[in-house]
C-alpha cells in the first residue's frame, strides 16, 4: 500500500547549504507541512549530476505526493529532473527566485577565470542546455522578489529593473507556471521571509498565490 504521506523538499541554491533552507522548512511546518531540507554540490558537479542524485533521492522517499521548492540554483535543477523523469511522484513545484531565463549577473561574473570557476559547473551547464518548457501535469509556481538588494548589483550595475539584487524578474519568467506572484524582499532574503513562506504554503495546498495577501 503506497503512502499517503507527502513530504515537501526544499533546494538551497549556488554557494550555500541546505541548513539556509531550514527557516522556510519551520514557516511549512508551522503551516502544517512536513518538509526537508536538501543538500548537493552546487559548485562541483554539473545540473544533470545534481539532478540525477536529487531524482534518485525524491523515488526513495516514503512519500506521495513529493512537493518542491527551488531557490534560485535549486530550482534549475528541480526543472531539469521535473523535464525528463516522468516517474516522479505527482507534487507541486515553487520556484524562488530561480532564474529560468538566464542570469545577467551570472553572465557578467563569468567573463572572468576566476567568477567561471565561482558559478561552478551547474550554472554552466544551463547556459547552453536546452531548457524545459512543458512539464505536463505538474503545477509550478514562480515567486519573484523586487528588492533590489544583494551582490548581483556589485556584479552587474546594469542589472535589469526591477529585480533582487542578483535575478531580474524577467529572468524569472516560466510559461509553464500556472500561477506567478512579486514580492519586496532580496534575493537572499527570500531565505528568511515569512510571507515567502507563507505564500509557498498557500501554493503547494490550493495551486494558487494567496494574491489578496501581497501588497
Amino acid at each position: 500500500m503506497q503512502s499517503q504521506r507527502a513530504v515537501t523538499v526544499l533546494v538551497h541554491g549556488l554557494w550555500t547549504h541546505g541548513l539556509l533552507m531550514e527557516l522556510q522548512r519551520r514557516y511549512l511546518a508551522n503551516e502544517g507541512i512536513e518538509a526537508i531540507c536538501y543538500s548537493y554540490p552546487s559548485v562541483r558537479l554539473t545540473l544533470t549530476q545534481n539532478a540525477d542524485r536529487l531524482a534518485k533521492f525524491a523515488h526513495s522517499l516514503d512519500a506521495a505526493p513529493v512537493h518542491w521548492v527551488g531557490h534560485s540554483l535549486g530550482g534549475l535543477i528541480i526543472l531539469h529532473i521535473l523535464g525528463r523523469d516522468l516517474n516522479l511522484k505527482p507534487g507541486r513545484t515553487v520556484l524562488l527566485g530561480t532564474p529560468y531565463g538566464g542570469t545577467h549577473s551570472g553572465d557578467v561574473l563569468s567573463r572572468s577565470a576566476l567568477g567561471t570557476r565561482m558559478l561552478g559547473r551547474s550554472i554552466a551547464e544551463w547556459s547552453y542546455l536546452k531548457k524545459p518548457t512543458e512539464f505536463p501535469g505538474r503545477e509550478i509556481g514562480v515567486i519573484a522578489g523586487t528588492m533590489s538588494l544583494g551582490l548581483g548589483r556589485l556584479v552587474a550595475r546594469n542589472l535589469p529593473q526591477p529585480n533582487d539584487g542578483a535575478v531580474a524578474v524577467a529572468e524569472t519568467r516560466l510559461s509553464a507556471a500556472c500561477d506567478r506572484i512579486e514580492l519586496p524582499v532580496s534575493h537572499t532574503g527570500m531565505l528568511f521571509s515569512r510571507r515567502v513562506g507563507k505564500q509557498t504554503a498557500a501554493f503547494i495546498r490550493t495551486g494558487r498565490f494567496d494574491h489578496s495577501a501581497a501588497s
